[in-house]
């Protein structure tokens, strides 16, 4: 992926990521769900400025920003305008599942990377990928094998920030972290 794809909003960026294929250092498989963060959202690691956690999100786009979620678990975002980036929440495993399941020490593929928490543990990154360039090793990357259809709703989680649907996915993936939220009575269509 050339930094350029990345240069542009964190929202078209995550719904053009959907479907292609990401791998580290060979493990990987179809990203399946993204989220977008946007500098001026209350919801952003960047929206109070730059930070040392947040560093990567300020350099330039096509980079790695990872941080620890709550402490516990690492989350992979791909950089896109500055202070701006995705976050990927799930992906549909399809090489080195063994590595896969041996890192996360489980075998039910659906679940090895449905979450960001579980998808960084699977594919094996940590805080020294933070700001690494995705255009180059251990990142590598393939196209969709075909036509995706892609759903946009609301992110997960935010407690604060824009209600906006900033969250992509394929509808029915049994890989997602969570399913499509079910339309309300005599609301309209939720794909985008």
């Amino acid at each position: 992926m050339d930094p350029s794809f990345f240069d542009r909003p964190a929202a078209t960026v995550a719904a053009a990521l959907i479907g292609h294929h990401l791998f580290v250092d060979g493990v990987g498989g179809a990203i399946v769900e993204t989220e977008a963060y946007d500098r001026s959202d209350p919801a952003s690691h960047s929206f109070a400025g730059p930070t040392r956690r947040n560093a990567s999100m300020f350099g330039p786009p096509g980079r790695a920003y990872v941080y620890r979620s709550y402490g516990l678990h690492w989350c992979l975002n791909l950089v896109c305008e500055t202070g701006s980036a995705v976050l990927l929440r799930a992906l549909e495993p399809s090489a080195g599942l063994e590595t896969m399941r041996a890192r996360r020490g489980l075998d039910t593929p659906r679940l090895l990377c449905a979450g960001p928490g579980r998808l960084a543990q699977a594919l094996g990154i940590d805080l020294t990928h933070d700001g690494l360039p995705l255009d180059r090793a251990p990142f590598a990357w393939a196209p969709p094998l075909g036509p995706v259809t892609v759903a946009a709703t609301t992110r997960i989680g935010i407690s604060r920030g824009v209600e906006a649907p900033w969250r992509f996915l394929v509808p029915g993936s049994p890989y997602l972290s969570r399913p499509l939220p079910r339309p309300k009575p005599g609301a309209g269509p939720v794909a985008g």
